[in-house]
């Protein structure tokens, strides 16, 4: 029993061992698959930046074709499943994350992608959305914000996925180079097809170099060869001379004079816009300081009639006192008149005589005239004859009524 317990516990331990190595074995693979991937995207961004100095990038480029295919194995890596309500997982497109975490993109095409008609699946509009990117130079900005947004992505994404770990960062970088080409797709060709997916070809960024090493070189590797087969297995019949002949120099040539020329023109069109800018820009400043000086000159009049309007204010007190000193005036006269009697009727005729040559003497203020109209007109005596019963004069009747003024 002992050697049999023994024995479960060496193979508990090489049980544990196994998995433990396994897991290390798991992590290493997925470690060299995502540097594999950011390494061949550096290398197609390369491509692409050194193909565009010749031709126009569109969808017939091999290049670009390759790195449409790179981008959407680095989107599509450890993308998570979505789950049904029976339980089942149905698999999903990188679209449906770059739907969710793109939308704080200003100005994005996501809602013109969603609406095309032509692009049904979602793996197709993935692919659209790759292209309309490129062609507004804002590929990089997408793939930065949907990074940023963590939560998203770690909604979307299983532990492992390359946009979860440290190469998301180097991927918007080298993204942002594809800035300086100009692209031109149409979105309505074989690319745009979601039923197959897309295939990377390695070849292009494949490269031997032999070690100093090794035991025989290639030039005795391939003597062997062909002196153990027939003729045409030796090595001058192995593969075709890279010389370029003067055709392909021309058709270069001319490739290059067509890029120089489509540059030489949108070089004539940005000085032009610039041009336009500028001179909107002059009468815009120029606009500007006539709104400015029309300010200016409002402000000085409002301070002027403002100024003009509390002169006129001090006026129309000085005459409210003296017209309530006038009635004031009257109303005594009037007073002695009822309660004396005849024998002083001489003194308040005096009085009387006064107050009309007051009243008569009195002009109206002819800073009124201009902006308030006449004292005389219907309105302002209306005005003045409310406002000096209601609030600034004494009414005659009052006094009159009083007990203390009533004749004995």
């Amino acid at each position: 029993m002992a050697s049999l317990s023994l024995g479960g516990l060496s193979v508990n331990r090489g049980g544990g061992g196994g998995g433990s190595s396994k897991k290390s074995l798991n992590a290493r693979n997925a470690a060299v698959e995502r540097k594999n991937l950011i390494t061949v995207c550096r290398f197609s961004v390369k491509t692409l930046i050194d193909r565009s100095c010749f031709e126009t990038i569109d969808d017939s480029s091999p290049e670009f074709n390759n790195f449409a295919a790179i981008l959407e194995q680095i989107l599509s890596h450890r993308l998570k499943g979505q789950v049904t309500w029976f339980g089942y997982e149905s698999p999903r497109s990188f679209w449906d994350y770059i739907r969710v975490a793109c939308r704080k993109v200003s100005q994005n095409c996501i809602c013109s992608i969603e609406n095309m008609e032509n692009v049904s699946s979602s793996r197709a509009k993935g692919r659209a959305w790759i292209r309309v990117a490129l062609m507004e130079k804002h590929l990089s900005e997408y793939i930065s914000t949907a990074l940023r947004d963590f939560k998203t992505t770690r909604r979307f994404y299983e532990d492992g996925a390359i946009v979860l770990g440290e190469e998301a960062n180097m991927l918007a970088g080298m993204l942002l180079g594809l800035n300086a080409i100009d692209f031109s797709f149409c979105l309505k060709g074989e690319g745009l097809d979601g039923n197959f997916p897309a295939v990377i070809d390695y070849t292009p960024y494949l490269k031997f170099t032999q070690s100093s090493d090794s035991i025989s070189s290639d030039e005795e590797e391939l003597r062997t060869l062909g002196s153990s087969g027939s003729e045409s297995s030796t090595p001058e019949n192995i593969g075709p001379p890279f010389v370029m002949d003067e055709n392909s120099w021309f058709n270069k040539c001319k490739r290059v004079k067509q890029k120089y020329q489509l540059t030489l023109e949108q070089k004539g069109y940005l000085e032009e816009l610039l041009r336009l800018r500028e001179n909107q820009l002059a009468e815009s400043v120029s606009q500007n300081k006539l709104l400015l000086q029309r300010i200016e000159d409002s402000d000085l009049t409002h301070k002027l009639e403002k100024e003009q309007l509390e002169y006129i204010i001090v006026e129309l007190q000085d005459q409210l006192k003296s017209f309530q000193s006038l009635d004031q005036l009257s109303a005594e006269v009037s007073l002695s008149q009822t309660s004396l009697g005849p024998a002083h009727s001489q003194d308040g005729d005096g009085k009387q005589d006064m107050l009309n040559l007051l009243s008569e003497g009195k002009e109206d203020t002819p800073s009124l005239l201009g902006l308030c109209g006449s004292l005389t007109s219907v309105a302002s005596y209306k005005s003045l004859t409310s406002l000096k019963s209601s609030d600034y004069l004494a009414s005659p009747t009052t006094e009159m009524t009083s007990p203390g003024l009533t004749p004995s």
